[in-house]
This record gives C-alpha cells, sequence and structure tokens, in this order.
C-alpha cells in the first residue's frame, strides 16, 4: 500500500540523531567530540535544578562531569556551528544503558577524509590511537584502504 502524502514545503519530515549506547556516556561523548573535532553538547544547569525541585526529576537523574549539573542518562555532541555542512549532520547522542557491548556492531561509523592521502590517513589514525582507540583490523577493496578501530568502550568505526 503507498501512502501519498503532500509535499512539505518545510523540509524532509524527520531529522536524524544517531544514538549510541554506553556505559559511561559523558566519558564517551567527550572521547568522541575530541575524536570527530565537534563540541559536546552544554547542558542547562539552572533548567536541571529546576525541574528537579518542582519534581519533575530526581537528583538520582543527574551527576557533575567536569564540575557541570547534568542529566545522568547522556550526552550528546554537535559539530562545531561554524563547521562547513554543520546543518547537515547528525546530533550524536550517547545514552546510557545497563548492559554492556556484546557482539560486533550492525551499524557503524566510516571517518571520511575527502582526498586524504595516506601520510594524512596515517597521522589521523595515530591521532586516534593516542586518544584511545584500539586497532583491531585493516580492510581493502580495489584503490580503497581502511582501519577498522574501536573506540574506548569497544564500538567499531573504519578510517
Amino acid at each position: 500500500m503507498t501512502t501519498h502524502l503532500p509535499p512539505n514545503p518545510a523540509g524532509p519530515a524527520y531529522g536524524l540523531q544517531l544514538c549510541v549506547d554506553s556505559a559511561r556516556p559523558h566519558e564517551l561523548a567527550d572521547w568522541w567530540a575530541e575524536a570527530l573535532r565537534w563540541e559536546v553538547e552544554t547542558q542547562d544547569e539552572d533548567f536541571i535544578r529546576r525541574m528537579v525541585a518542582e519534581g519533575h526529576a530526581s537528583d538520582a537523574e543527574t551527576t557533575t562531569h567536569r564540575g557541570r549539573l547534568v542529566w545522568a542518562v547522556g550526552a550528546a555532541i554537535n559539530p562545531p556551528g561554524d563547521a562547513e555542512g554543520a546543518g547537515d549532520r547528525p546530533r550524536i547522542l550517547f545514552q546510557a544503558v545497563p548492559e554492556s557491548k556484546s557482539v560486533k556492531n550492525r551499524v557503524h561509523w566510516d571517518l571520511r577524509e575527502p582526498g586524504a592521502d595516506d601520510e594524512r590517513r596515517a597521522e589521523e589514525l595515530h591521532r586516534l590511537v593516542d586518544l584511545g582507540a584500539t586497532q583491531v583490523g585493516t580492510g581493502r577493496q580495489g584503490p580503497w584502504v581502511w582501519t577498522v578501530l574501536q573506540d574506548p568502550e569497544g564500538n567499531e568505526f573504519c578510517l
């Protein structure tokens, strides 16, 4: 059955946010912000305090990270506002879950830098490993070469 929807002059029907299950969402958001050269989204401490004071949330739902009051359940990152194409890139939310990662990801990220040569990719690989990534493999298909890495919680991604 096909549903015909009227055209939407305002743009696509949905935005896209990527959600990553995490044992330590604030630390993983910090790591990925550094890895991608993005920014951790600031959480509004006054709003959080007001939600607790009004009974909409409890102190148990908050934590302190890097000296700031934040929601315990998660943290998000965004590309810098002045970055080219920033508005086209999805927000990434790292959310707390009780279970640890147990199998290979069904979806992974490819970090791509169009036009990067072997020397530039090697520099970036070194930078990511220095940040805490673990190199777990390599691949090649025709002229394309990639390195498989894991972030500090074991989520696979390719460079």
